[in-house]
């Protein structure tokens, strides 16, 4: 990794109703700078689970007041400024769980911002190609700020959404798959990013046993190159004003 490189870190954390000594294990391993979580803890007063979950990683949570009962939000560590974040949820029919995005603005000292979007999507294929477009057409990844969408699609490559989302977008996390994790069989998990971040996949030697005690799904990761934000670069896109 170098000063410009950025780790994102995408995982479905089931709640943390898996071995959460073995989830921080792995979390701590991946280093990453942000991370976009799915199925985090959402009932009443389960802050302070993520808040503690964050601190134990060497990470950081902006709190989600917006957050509502969705489990979805990122965690951010100290190298990045975080200029916006918020809680989106997305339409579903009751009694259905609440499905949603969040969203991290994040400006590396000396670079332009780029904005990181922690998704998971509804279990019925017929509202995720309307949960993939509201996403896309969302304000927050508007004014051509470079973008990271990353989650849980629950879909694989082929289906609708999926395919929407990939749409001028970069797929560095390769035909990798990620549930279940004792034995992965399928891929419904992915990070997407803009073309100007230049993402690859480097290899993490990651423990095994920790992985599949972790959770149910495996984790996801993806190197940003930030080489072509660079403040005073002329290809970068235009500065976004801090919200």
């Amino acid at each position: 990794m170098t000063d410009a490189t950025v780790r994102v870190v995408s995982y479905n954390i089931r709640a943390l109703k898996d071995d959460r000594d073995a989830l921080v294990r792995v979390i701590r391993a991946l280093e990453p700078d942000v991370l976009c979580l799915q199925e985090a803890p959402r009932h009443p007063f389960s802050r302070h689970r993520i808040s503690a979950l964050a601190a134990d990683c060497g990470l950081t949570w902006g709190g989600g007041d917006d957050r509502g009962r969705m489990s979805t939000t990122l965690l951010t560590g100290m190298r990045l400024d975080v200029l916006a974040s918020g809680h989106r949820l997305l339409p579903v029919v009751r009694p259905a769980e609440p499905r949603g995005w969040a969203f991290a603005t994040c400006r590396l000292p000396g670079y332009q911002p780029f904005v990181t979007v922690s998704l998971h999507l509804s279990l019925k294929a017929k509202e995720r190609p309307e949960h993939a477009k509201l996403l896309r057409d969302a304000k927050e990844l508007a004014d051509n700020v470079p973008a990271v969408l990353a989650g849980d699609v629950n879909e694989t490559s082929k289906g609708s959404a999926w395919q929407l989302f990939a749409a001028g977008l970069d797929d560095p996390s390769g035909e990798i798959n990620t549930f279940p994790a004792k034995a992965p069989v399928k891929r419904i998990d992915t990070i997407f990013t803009s073309p100007v971040l230049r993402a690859t996949r480097p290899q993490v030697d990651l423990d095994q046993a920790d992985l599949k005690a972790a959770s149910d799904h495996l984790p996801l990761w993806a190197d940003l190159d930030l080489s072509g934000l660079a403040v005073g670069n002329s290809e970068a896109p235009p500065p976004m004003a801090a919200g």
